[in-house]
């Protein structure tokens, strides 16, 4: 069908940026040259309310004049969204994140800050919260491009220098003329991160391999900083969910995902996190600021509930190797707590430690019997990890027969799951949904008609069993699966099958910020959430998108033909672009998808 915007629209970007690795004297000079990140295109204009709606005779030829108004919006009841198009938050809310808002949580009164629970998502009521485009700041430019954006990434997309100053030493990131410069390094790893990720390969298998055949697949990153663990994790095919709070570290998420590296703002404080039981093979803190040994190890119980069987949990922290001030004692409550789970340190080496949770619940349950531990009540784990207060026990794996031994990577893919057999999908089922996958993903970049380096950045918001995930494995990309909570649990699924992803509920905004994807994929998400509540509406899903979607990214709908007419007619007024396409659907019929492309636009 070919392309459905004007070429004239679209950011010129390099077909490789290999040359970029010569140094970053030729990151520089390609900089000012105008050559290898290439230049942005124009972006469409929208006026503030103190300068007069005329010709702009300083603005570049071709460069549309938008009627969208800047204006100070918030969500009305019922929801109208006016003729001239939904209005445009001021420039200093360019990073707003409604559920992580500092100035509305601050005058919460009945909150345990104590647990950090202030750092948890906390959305506003919605007469509170903002109904307005959320603006890019000042001179935003299309991101850099994967792989080269695991290094570099433009100043002015998040221009703020705390971390650079403060974590220069350790060497996160450095400023470099217009560019952030990312070296690799950590709080405990600051002569970069291969070197510490050779160092735990080494603990976890006795010098005899690496984390990848230690039987590493999925890692949790808890208090991630800016993600460059996860980065370097990437060549061993280790896939990492990291996170951290939106705290006084700023914006480390916001380096994490510009740089093209999969994160999201979370924290460990009083609720579970969004992730399904026996997850991850590895869960990480590298001075994540957690006090894991307080509340009689509530949080290292959560760690439990995530890591699989003969999972790792790897802490390099003062602790674990310094003898001044109090941390001996906090060490000795680590070494109890962890005792009493039966979790074995088999390494401590340098500034880490690291411990294996049991297959066997044979040390567990006699534990439990002497009162040393609290089981915790089994409920099938069926219910999904959303908002769930932290429980001070741990479940137990009784059944040896439920825990399944789980191919490696990339057989993991296709591989048929117990967690299928769970939810009543058949193997069939499961193989048809797959090849309907590949074939849609194959479409996909047919109709979007550019580079697939152009896309790194991608969240599937209604994921089912990650089937649309699996088929973009061999694409440069990153997915993040979301599972409603109020779907079918399939997250345990996508964990399976060695994916990435979170439950979520889209009644509430996400926790990342503005700007954070190129791709958006919604397949039947909007049906699935008619009729919930006045507070749920399409509308506020679209503002949601529109958020956490990059200027010129895309958003790809499937849903019930009158949901698709109205998104439509709001498109406009949210300035997405659309072209209409037919595909056929999983009954071997056919059906309309939407491919909406936004607008790139700022305030001037």
């Amino acid at each position: 069908m070919g392309r459905w915007w004007s070429p004239a629209s679209v950011a010129v970007e390099p077909r490789s940026v290999q040359l970029l690795l010569l140094g970053v004297a030729l990151v520089a000079a390609s900089f000012y040259a105008g050559t290898l990140f290439g230049s942005s295109a124009s972006p469409a204009l929208v006026l503030p309310p103190s300068r007069p709606r005329s010709p702009d005779s300083s603005r570049p030829k071709d460069v549309p004049m938008l009627t969208n108004r800047v204006s100070l919006t918030y969500r009305t009841k019922p929801v109208t969204v006016p003729d001239h198009g939904v209005d445009v938050c001021p420039l200093e809310y360019n990073e707003y994140v409604p559920c992580h808002d500092a100035a509305y949580i601050s005058s919460l009164k009945i909150l345990d800050r104590s647990r950090h629970e202030d750092l948890e998502s906390i959305c506003p009521p919605r007469e509170k919260r903002l109904f307005c485009l959320v603006p890019p700041p000042n001179d935003y430019k299309i991101p850099i491009r994967w792989p080269t954006s695991r290094d570099y990434v433009w100043r002015s997309n998040v221009n703020h220098s705390h971390l650079a100053e403060v974590k220069g030493g350790q060497n996160w990131v450095h400023e470099k003329g217009k560019l952030w410069w990312f070296p690799g390094g950590g709080t405990h790893f600051k002569h970069g991160a291969s070197e510490y990720i050779e160092r735990l390969g080494n603990m976890t298998t006795n010098s005899t391999g690496n984390l990848h055949s230690a039987g590493v697949v999925q890692v949790l990153d808890v208090g991630c900083g800016v993600a460059s663990f996860s980065a370097y994790l990437l060549p061993l095919g280790i896939q990492t969910m990291s996170f951290a709070p939106k705290d006084g570290h700023e914006n480390q998420i916001q380096f994490a995902v510009e740089r093209g590296i999969g994160a999201m703002i979370s924290v460990l404080a009083t609720k579970q996190l969004p992730y399904p039981v026996n997850s991850f093979e590895m869960v990480h803190c590298s001075r994540c600021r957690v006090d894991w040994h307080e509340n009689d190890g509530i949080l290292l119980k959560e760690v439990d509930r995530l890591l699989r069987p003969n999972g790792y949990f790897v802490y390099s922290a003062p602790p674990a190797y310094r003898k001044d001030k109090g941390f001996p004692l906090i060490w000795e409550r680590l070494v109890n707590i962890t005792n009493a789970m039966c979790w074995k340190l088999i390494a401590k080496h340098v500034q880490t430690a690291i411990w294996v949770k049991p297959e066997d619940e044979s040390c567990r349950q006699k534990n439990a019997d002497m009162k040393l531990l609290n089981i915790c009540e089994s409920n099938g784990d069926i219910s999904p990890s959303w908002k769930i207060p932290l429980m001070n026990c741990v479940k137990l794996n009784k059944d040896k027969s439920e825990i399944q031994k789980l191919p490696s990577r990339p057989d993991r893919l296709s591989f048929y799951f117990k967690s299928l057999e769970m939810i009543g999908v058949t193997p069939e089922r499961y193989e048809k949904n797959n090849q309907f996958w590949k074939n849609q993903v194959h479409k996909y970049w047919s109709l979007l008609g550019v580079e697939k380096t152009s896309i790194r950045n991608v969240m599937d918001m209604s994921a089912n069993f990650g089937g649309f995930a699996a088929a973009l494995s061999n694409d440069p990309v990153w997915i993040m699966n979301i599972v409603p909570y109020t779907m079918s649990n399939s997250l345990p699924v996508i964990y399976d099958r060695g994916l990435l992803g979170s439950y979520h509920d889209w009644c509430e905004p996400f926790s990342t910020y503005p700007r954070s994807y190129d791709l958006l994929h919604a397949f039947h998400l909007f049906s699935h959430y008619e009729g919930r509540k006045e507070d749920c509406l399409l509308e506020d899903i679209m503002l949601e998108m529109d958020r956490i979607i990059r200027p010129q990214g895309f958003v790809i709908i499937r849903d019930e033909k009158n949901t698709l007419s109205r998104i439509i007619d709001l498109a406009p007024k949210f300035l997405w672009d659309v072209s209409t396409h037919m595909l056929e659907n999983e009954e071997n019929g056919r059906e309309q998808v939407l491919i909406f492309r936004k607008k790139f636009w700022a305030i001037v």
